[in-house]
């Protein structure tokens, strides 16, 4: 399982990569593209959606089941991937590079864990 140090990670496995001290951006971790199996669609917000922290922002659907995605924060939509909507299964070739959103405004945050600390938790899942 590969986890970049340099980003945080929910136990419900998506991963944060903090831009600067009030933007975020969001994606599903390797262990969650792993157990979805083939990503087939991405459900994602809009720009300028606000999202809350807790709270699906959005849904991906697999070969295997429809999951929803978590959002670790609380603020309102940047960025989007479109990228991700003509060609999901970048997410399972490099879950790290294929972010979902990036969102702005964050004023409440999810506990996260680092990569040694996800990775501890992770083998506990499986």
């Amino acid at each position: 399982m590969n986890n970049p140090a340099n980003l945080s990670y929910t136990k419900s496995h998506e991963w944060l990569e903090e831009l600067d001290n009030d933007t975020v951006r969001i994606g599903l971790t390797d262990f969650a593209q792993e157990s979805l199996g083939d990503i087939v669609f991405v459900n994602l917000p809009q720009v300028g959606d606000e999202v809350v922290a807790g709270e699906s922002l959005g849904d991906v659907e697999s070969v295997k089941a429809v999951s929803d995605i978590y959002s670790p924060v609380t603020g309102v939509v940047r960025a989007v991937n479109e990228e991700l909507m003509d060609a999901p299964e970048l997410i399972n070739q490099n879950p790290y590079e294929a972010w979902l959103v990036e969102v702005e405004h964050v004023t409440e945050r999810v506990e996260t864990l680092s990569a040694e600390a996800y990775e501890l938790f992770c083998q506990g899942e499986e």
